[in-house]
């Protein structure tokens, strides 16, 4: 027998191994590993020359000052951590991965530039986790841009920066600005129009309409969209135009921005229609209602969606609009010249109290006001937890975001002294951080009363994760005398003690890292130099 000659194909090769050498009776067993062997350092090295590829361009400068080493290191740190198996009990060690957040928020309230070396690592976590990707690209910079073009993996960065890469001309510049709007990507285009709003909201309007009869319906959308900023009476007359559009979104949006405008045309029409369902008994001081009964091409027009959600009657559903679209300053000369809180005192007949004030607080939400938010809210310690106007916590949380920080803060930690924590998750979120010593201590002191009564421990896990990244790093001395594990009551839930124990102690070693981490990145004292 005879080996392979030199010739014989990498497929023939393949073939023989799998048929097997005993099918073919010109070689062996060795030689054909002989010849694969030859063939595979053949096929590695036998590369023909090409005209090498063009590098691409060096990444744009980064001026911004170098992070301190040891913050460097804490960045390294947070970007190795991984969850480890999900389990009922998380032990007492920080989860480093929860800090990257706002380690990056300090980072970039101090203006430094990111270590190049950590970059991947940064947009592999930022890929992974949405809530990162705003702080993680910011910090990241031009390089982010850059790195995400070469590879797909990172191209969310691309679409998350609108233009990215793009050097936008000035909105003073006229004739390159309509050259880049008729010309542009949709990105490039979308990033424009932002910018010229910002200069010159008028000039952006007017950007808008000279291509809107022929923009697609979802570009309407997204450009109808940029009007938010700036949004001012100037812009009525378009977005009346827009209100006939073809597409449903279109109109719909039109309708949402002409609606936070107190004085248009549409906000009087609605304010009327609303108006006209809803009115003061003056002898019985209760508020009545009649609901529309039909929803006509006007109202439609105008944005109301004539067709409920599975489980809401029709009337109900056209009355919720309709109140919700009206400027709120119209409601005191409609029922008796009251104040907010007097009106969302009055008793509501047929049941319609619900429906009337869910309306009112989304219209305060959509308005801004201050003032029916807070009557809304009413007092944190009332029995009713829901308040006497919001149905749910969800729109209570919505309603407080209206109100200055310091003054939220105050209202969330009465409502925890006086309601406990079962029900303050969704509040505690809408507060600014750190949060405000007052509030801190409302938050510890309700897990700790809970601790006491030996309440079911995993239950509380949400509002422990906020603490350990909310609270006050100052607070963590506070805290020490609650990291030993207290004997069980007869009647708490097995293993409480333990649980309640590692929680705190995880929170004071939250609490410590964070102070840690804010001093690796203050910015190193500037010494005087000393005059020879």
């Amino acid at each position: 027998m005879t080996s392979p000659t030199p010739t014989t194909s990498w497929d023939d090769l393949v073939t023989t191994a799998l048929l097997g050498t005993e099918r073919r009776s010109s070689t062996t067993p060795a030689a054909l590993l002989d010849e694969a062997a030859v063939q595979t350092v053949r096929r590695r090295a036998g590369l023909r020359p090409a005209p090498a590829a063009t590098p691409p361009a060096p990444a744009a400068a980064d001026p911004r000052p170098r992070l301190p080493a040891p913050a460097r290191s804490r960045l390294a740190m947070l970007l190795t951590d991984r969850p480890g198996t999900a389990t009922t009990r998380r032990g007492s060690a920080p989860d480093l991965l929860e800090l990257l957040p706002q380690w990056l928020a300090t980072a970039n309230d101090h203006g430094y530039a990111p270590p190049p070396e950590l970059l991947p690592a940064l947009l592999d976590a930022a890929r992974g986790r949405t809530d990162l990707r705003q702080g993680a690209l910011t910090f990241a910079g031009p390089r982010a841009l850059w790195l995400a073009r070469l590879n797909p993996d990172w191209k969310f960065a691309l679409r998350a920066t609108p233009g990215a890469g793009t050097t936008l001309p000035a909105p003073e510049e006229t004739e390159r600005v309509r050259t880049l709007w008729a010309e542009g990507l949709f990105a490039e285009r979308v990033a424009l129009l932002a910018a010229v709003r910002a200069h010159d909201s008028e000039a952006a309007r007017v950007l808008l309409e000279s291509a809107w009869s022929t923009e697609r319906a979802e570009d309407r959308l997204m450009f109808l969209d940029s009007l938010r900023a700036g949004l001012g009476d100037a812009d009525e007359p378009f977005l009346e135009r827009a209100l006939t559009d073809r597409s449903r979104n279109v109109r719909a949006t039109a309708a949402e921005l002409l609606s936070a405008l107190p004085h248009s045309a549409l906000a009087g029409r609605m304010a009327d229609r609303a108006l006209s369902c809803v009115a003061l008994d003056r002898a019985a001081r209760t508020v009545v209602v009649e609901a529309p009964h039909e929803c006509d091409a006007a109202m439609e027009r105008d944005g109301v969606v004539a067709k409920p959600p599975a489980g809401r009657g029709e009337r109900s559903w056209w009355l919720g609009q309709l109140v919700e679209a009206a400027p709120l300053d119209r409601w005191p000369a409609r029922l008796g010249g009251s104040t907010p809180e007097e009106i969302v005192a009055l008793p509501v007949a047929d049941d319609w109290r619900g429906e009337l004030h869910a309306a009112w607080c989304r219209a305060s939400v959509r308005q801004r006001d201050i003032g029916w938010s807070r009557a809304l809210l009413g007092a944190p310690t009332a029995p009713d937890a829901a308040g006497p106007g919001a149905v749910s916590l969800a729109e209570r949380s919505k309603l407080l975001a209206a109100l200055p920080g310091a003054e939220r803060a105050d209202w969330v930690a009465r409502f925890i002294a006086a309601h406990g924590l079962s029900e303050a998750f969704q509040l505690l979120g809408v507060c600014a951080t750190p949060w405000a010593p007052p509030l801190g201590r409302a938050v510890v002191d309700a897990l700790n009363i809970a601790r006491d009564a030996g309440s079911y421990p995993w239950s509380f896990s949400g509002v422990m994760g906020l603490a350990e990244r909310c609270l006050d790093p100052e607070e963590a001395v506070r805290l020490e005398g609650l990291t030993a594990t207290v004997e069980e009551a007869e009647d708490a839930a097995p293993g409480a003690g333990g649980y309640w124990a590692e929680a705190f102690q995880r929170l004071v070693g939250t609490l410590r890292l964070r102070h840690t981490m804010r001093t690796e990145l203050s910015p190193p004292l500037q010494s005087t130099p000393t005059p020879l």
